[in-house]
């Protein structure tokens, strides 16, 4: 049975106006200045070990260069840092600078929490745009209409293709050929290659080393668009999951488990789920991204290496790209060094070797992002393909061209029937449509109250 809407309405239009009243603040008086008389900037984000370390370092930099300068870092979890920071927009505590996604820029410009830096980066010797990855710079861009051109209201702290990698010692321990890495497999083949591959290892009747195991709300993207369909129509005012291709995508999908099984049950996944799997080297496929690098370094031991997603109709893989922005808080008492803090964590040449040193991202800069991708002591070997899907093919997650994601969010938060088997694609998506559409005609009204 589906949620209700009104509930989740009426907690948009909440946001909305907290949103709209926090833009009217200017925060605590005294919170511009150190007892001893430094100018004093906070810095939210979000992170794991290996990037507190990295922002430690590179921070106390900018301190060194900086000495009139103090920068207060609050670290948070990541499954905890979207609801501080809405609580420090709410409580008037907005940080000097921070961790956005690149679906709420629409939200914090029109309602004042984002302050308009372009005149900062223009303005900065280091800063080569022309050397950042467009999909990065243009997903910070707004002209009050349209995400992509326009002013600049934050920097991307990194690109992050979602790509999908492969055990390679599973591969040749099983004496299979590798899979191409500039030609993607069929559905048809990436299910025989699977079935070759998934085995019970210990004799004991159950199957321990399985094909794949993918999470539905970030590996189906790949399989619609390159079946040809999409979330939404190119007005980006229209759900389109509907269409039959997007239906035949979210069948197989399903069907991986429930039909072709090469991937764990779901009594299987709740014993140990497909992260876990993959890490032990029980999944031959599992998807890979730049911020999984420092941690595979460290704990696989088995070779791996990444390839294109498996591609539906159009013969086409696809991806997607994830992306967080640093931007400064519009009631910052120091705009200028608010905004070099930005340029600094997000452009310096020297920032992005400590980044990429940390393992926590590929290279913002383009040339940086060159010179790493042919590093062949660095995995996996195919980095290239990491830079194929930023420059070449990846897309931006749906929600990025809506004014929230509620629509979407409906939409994962009701699929698990489909996926247990119990309802056939065609049937969700024919009852889903009507139910989403709902939800993205509200975001737009909520957009055009906002303005």
């Amino acid at each position: 049975m589906f949620k209700s809407k009104k509930l989740l309405i009426l907690l948009s239009i909440l946001l909305a106006g907290i949103l709209v009243l926090s833009g009217c603040g200017g925060g605590d008086d005294s919170a511009g200045e150190t007892k001893d008389g430094k100018k004093k900037l906070t810095f939210m984000f979000r992170g794991g070990t290996e990037e507190q370390k990295a922002y430690e370092s590179v921070v106390k930099q900018f301190e060194a260069d900086n000495p009139d300068v103090k920068v207060d870092m609050i670290v948070t979890a990541p499954d905890q840092y979207s609801t501080k920071l809405k609580a420090a927009i709410t409580g008037k505590s907005l940080p000097d600078v921070f961790y956005y996604a690149p679906g709420e820029l629409r939200a914090f410009v029109n309602s004042g929490v984002l302050l308009d830096i372009t005149e900062y980066v223009e303005a900065t010797d280091f800063v080569n745009l022309d050397n950042m990855f467009d999909f990065g710079v243009d997903s910070y861009r707004y002209d009050g209409e349209l995400v992509g051109q326009g002013s600049i209201y934050g920097l991307p702290k990194d690109v992050g293709p979602f790509s999908f990698g492969y055990n390679k010692t599973m591969f040749e321990e099983a004496g299979i050929p590798l899979p191409d890495p500039d030609k993607p497999y069929t559905w048809e083949e990436f299910v025989a290659v699977n079935q070759q591959l998934q085995k019970d290892t210990d004799g004991d009747g159950k199957v321990d080393q399985f094909g794949t195991g993918l999470n539905v709300n970030w590996a189906l993207y790949p399989f619609v668009w390159s079946n040809g369909a999409d979330f939404l129509d190119e007005t980006k005012t229209k759900v389109t999951v509907d269409d039959p291709k997007f239906a035949e995508a979210l069948q197989f999908f399903a069907d991986m488990q429930n039909k072709y099984e090469i991937t764990p049950s779901i009594e299987e996944a709740q014993t140990l789920d497909t992260y876990q799997r993959w890490m032990k080297g029980e999944l031959a496929f599992f998807p890979v991204a730049p911020w999984d690098l420092a941690t595979f370094d460290t704990e696989l031991d088995f070779d791996y290496d990444v390839i294109p997603y498996p591609a539906g109709d159009t013969g086409v893989s696809a991806a997607w790209i994830g992306s967080l922005g640093i931007g400064v808080g519009a009631s910052t008492k120091h705009p200028e060094l608010a905004a070099e803090l930005v340029t600094y964590l997000t452009a310096s040449p020297d920032v992005m070797d400590k980044l990429v040193e940390h393992r926590i991202q590929i290279p913002t800069l383009i040339d940086k992002a060159e010179a790493w991708a042919a590093d062949d002591t660095l995995r996996p070997e195919n980095k290239e393909e990491f830079l194929q899907i930023v420059q070449e093919y990846g897309r931006a997650l749906p929600a990025n061209y809506t004014y929230n994601a509620e629509w979407l969010d409906y939409f994962f938060a009701n699929v698990q029937p489909v996926l247990d088997g119990k309802k056939t694609a065609a049937e969700y998506v024919k009852e889903v449509q009507p139910l989403m559409q709902d939800y993205l005609d509200k975001a737009i009204e909520l957009e055009a109250q906002s303005k």
